[in-house]
């Protein structure tokens, strides 16, 4: 029998009165359903507290990172829409897109009937959203401690339980990657460029934190911001010995004024990486333990230093 047969049965033998008085509570809709929905409440990053009826079970996502950190904890098949960003997994990719993070097809989202929709803070929506009656949650890890705390808050609306676990894993990769870089690769100073402009990640940034834990030089500070447009004379100035940088924006480097005096250019130490590797590591969410093997193997391949003082072999036993 299940579980709405037996609640309708359960029903049927109820004696009339009761009967009435179940009725006018409007539980007889939750016999109904065989599981008694229980409300869900989130605070969100604009300090708003979201309170949902029931566990999610229809999602749109319009963050990449947020996208992905569903479906790291086990619930990509509650997703039924997604920004056209959001490529990984590859499942996703098949889901209807609703347009850019920051301004989505309004309409497009109502029509999948989502029960949420993830956002990031600067995301434009969310008014529009709400007004429509749609629940918002707005949510924007930029830091290794928003991974975490975005993980764990996303594990609170979905109810998972072992998010914590699952965080503590990534985490634990982070060091692995860091553990892993000879001594003498330790200290190289690195230009690590997210976009054409040129943009680059500083140490404040998700990737700036990521190469700190991993020992390099980042030659971008944190005082700059975490993602400043820099005049290209600053890059030649600071003469980076590794460049960090997706191919896509790595088009004319050579051509970029004063580049052709760059160590990292004349000695070919320029990690450039194809789409799925640049989408990887600029995204802060729970693929960071690949990203950081990614910077960890261009650093043990690239740095002069590692070259110039290679480790030396294990014995065998």
């Amino acid at each position: 029998m299940t579980c709405k047969s037996t609640a309708l049965h359960t029903v049927s033998l109820l004696p009339a009165g009761l009967l009435r008085l179940v009725t006018g509570f409007g539980l007889v809709c939750a016999l109904l359903s065989g599981v008694a929905a229980h409300a869900v409440q989130i605070v969100d990053d604009r300090g708003v507290t979201v309170t949902l009826p029931a566990v999610p079970q229809r999602i749109v996502s319009i963050l990449p990172s947020l996208t992905e950190t569903v479906c790291e904890l086990g619930h990509c098949s509650r997703l039924v829409g997604v920004d056209r960003y959001s490529n990984f997994p590859a499942s996703v990719q098949k889901l209807p897109q609703v347009g850019g993070g920051l301004d989505p097809n309004v309409e497009a989202i109502v029509a999948l009937r989502p029960d949420v929709v993830l956002m990031a803070k600067s995301s434009r929506v969310g008014e529009r959203l709400e007004a429509l009656g749609v629940k918002v949650v707005a949510l924007e890890p930029k830091t290794h401690a928003d991974v975490q705390r975005v993980m764990l808050k996303i594990g609170q609306l979905l109810e998972v339980a072992d998010a914590q676990r699952i965080w503590r894993a990534i985490d634990a990769g982070v060091s692995a990657a860091a553990q892993s870089i000879p001594a003498a690769a330790r200290g190289t100073r690195v230009y690590f460029e997210v976009n054409q402009g040129p943009y680059a990640a500083s140490e404040s940034s998700f990737m700036g934190e990521t190469l700190t834990r991993l020992g390099a030089k980042n030659i971008v500070p944190a005082a700059l911001g975490p993602f400043p447009k820099l005049n290209p004379e600053y890059i030649v100035r600071a003469n980076p010995d590794v460049i960090m940088i997706g191919q896509r924006s790595a088009e004319g480097l050579q051509t970029r004024p004063g580049w052709q005096s760059l160590r990292a250019l004349r000695e070919q130490r320029v990690c450039l990486f194809p789409s799925d590797e640049a989408d990887m590591l600029v995204r802060p969410g729970p693929r960071m333990a690949e990203a950081a093997r990614l910077m960890a193997k261009c650093l043990e391949t690239k740095s002069p230093h590692a070259a110039a003082h290679p480790e030396p072999a294990k014995a065998r036993p």
